[in-house]
Parts: C-alpha cells; sequence; structure tokens
C-alpha cells in the first residue's frame, strides 16, 4: 500500500469539494499525492484548488453521469498517465420511505449507488491493465449495514454499496492477485456539509461527531494495513459498539426476529440490555 499512498502517484476522489472528500484530497496532497478532483459544485471546486499545495485537475459534473466519469479518466490520464487509488466519495441524502414516490428514490440510488458503479466501470478496466498496484475505496454507511429506518432510500443504496465493494474485492483478488485492491470505508458520525444542512442554521458541531479531519487520519491508518472493513467510530460510538449493532443486525435472520428488531417495540429493551451486558 506505500507504493499507492506515495509521492508523485495520483488520486482521483469524487464529491472533493467539500466534507470528507477534500479532507482526503488534503491529507494524500501533504503526503505527495497529485490529485484528480470531481464535484457538481464548480465553485466550491475551483476554491479547493488554491488550498491544495500538489498538482491538481479539477473536473466539474455530476457523478451519476457515465459521460463525466469517462472525461475525468481521460483528462486525468491525459495530464497525469497515472491512477493509484479511486475514491468514490461523493453522495447526497434526501429522505424517501419505502412507499415513497420512485422520483424520489431514484437521484438517491442513481448518485449514491449509481456513481460509484459507473466509477467502477470507467475506472477498474484500466487499473487491471495497468502495471502498478493501485486501490478503489468506496464510501458506504452504517446505515447500509444496520439498515436503521427513517431514510430508506439511502440505506438501500449504501447497503448496495457494500455488496458492490465486496464483490468488488473478491474479483480483483482473482483477476490481479492482490495488485488492485477495494476498501469500503463507513464514516462514524462526522461533522460535514451533509450533516451540518440536517442541523439548525450556525449549530456547532456536536460533541458526538468526529471532524472530517479526525476520520481521514483514522481511514489513512487502516487503508496503509490493507484492511478491506474500515469502520470508524467517533466520540460517542466505539468500534465495540458499532460491532455489537452488527452482530445484533445479523441475528434478527438468523434468530428469525422481527425486521429492524433493535427498533422495534417489543424487542428495544432487550437490546438495549445486551448492549449493556457487551460493554
Amino acid at each position: 500500500m506505500n507504493s499507492i499512498v506515495a509521492p508523485g502517484r495520483v488520486a482521483v476522489i469524487t464529491g472533493a469539494a467539500k466534507g470528507i472528500g477534500l479532507a482526503i484530497a488534503r491529507a494524500l496532497a501533504a503526503r505527495g499525492m497529485k490529485l484528480a478532483l470531481l464535484d457538481l459544485d464548480t465553485h466550491a471546486l475551483d476554491d479547493v484548488t488554491s488550498t491544495l499545495d500538489t498538482d491538481t485537475l479539477v473536473v466539474s459534473g455530476d457523478v451519476s453521469d457515465l459521460s463525466t466519469l469517462t472525461r475525468l479518466q481521460d483528462e486525468t490520464l491525459s495530464r497525469f498517465g497515472d491512477v493509484a487509488i479511486l475514491v468514490n466519495n461523493a453522495g447526497i441524502t434526501q429522505g424517501a420511505g419505502p412507499w415513497d414516490d420512485p422520483v424520489k428514490w431514484r437521484r438517491q440510488i442513481d448518485v449514491n449507488f449509481g456513481g460509484v458503479l459507473a466509477a467502477q466501470h470507467v475506472f477498474v478496466p484500466y487499473l487491471i491493465k495497468a502495471a502498478r498496484p493501485s486501490a478503489v475505496v468506496n464510501l458506504g454507511s452504517k446505515e447500509g449495514i444496520t439498515t436503521p429506518p427513517g431514510n430508506a432510500a439511502y440505506s438501500v443504496a449504501k447497503a448496495a454499496v457494500k455488496v458492490l465493494t465486496e464483490q468488488l474485492s473478491h474479483e480483483l483478488l482473482k483477476e490481479t492477485g492482490g495488485r488492485v485492491s477495494a476498501h469500503l470505508l463507513v464514516p462514524g458520525y462526522t461533522w460535514t456539509p451533509m450533516n451540518i444542512a440536517l442541523k439548525p442554521k450556525g449549530a456547532a458541531r456536536p460533541d458526538e461527531a468526529w471532524t472530517a479531519e479526525q476520520l481521514v487520519e483514522y481511514f489513512l491508518a487502516r487503508l496503509l494495513d490493507e484492511d478491506f472493513y474500515i469502520i470508524c467510530p467517533d466520540n460517542a460510538v466505539t468500534s465495540a459498539i458499532d460491532a455489537r449493532r452488527i452482530r445484533w443486525a445479523a441475528d434478527d435472520m438468523i434468530l428469525n426476529r422481527p425486521a429492524l428488531s433493535r427498533w422495534h417495540p417489543d424487542w428495544m429493551d432487550k437490546f438495549a440490555a445486551w448492549l449493556k451486558v457487551g460493554h
């Protein structure tokens, strides 16, 4: 992995103008990497360029548009001739419930899942053919693992990203013997523009939330250790709590409990007691 996150090599990052994407860009630039950045927010992306002390290519466009991703690859290879790491970070969150209008769902699926799938379609064949080690990092979510109620479209999309990344990792191992790897980055509660937008204007960062910089520090350490699942804690949820929540969710199927039993009125207290015993 040290030959991937290395000076002179190139990182491609979607959703790079703010939040986690920008924090990853800054961290990789500090390690001497060149950057190819994609975001829909042209003005924010232009502002970012002046803050990064490295050779940076900027492409504006919609991550769910295949032609935009093709242009991103073409311009990246034309300028740098290399892709070491692809970070599929771009995402949105807009509420859509199980029986809401499919139109509300479509944008969620197109960006949060379709953008990842399309980027893999564009970039992975190049990574396989290239002679150098490389990696794909896809942004998942705990909402795609334990699937809490209240944001069904987002949870479905992120669950799909988890499965897609697991499949990608397996196929890349068969195809390249590990030269090209895949990784699932699952943030904890992180104070980003996506989460800030859900709070009252001017709200301060809650004590529970990590900064994007804290998350990226945790992420890079585990990426360099070649972890596949990079499930990040925060100031309120430890890795041990995450593990107990994930185990409980899996046991819903094994023990034939009600769906999402963690939030079911007949099971909520049982879950709380079980979680407490785990501490």
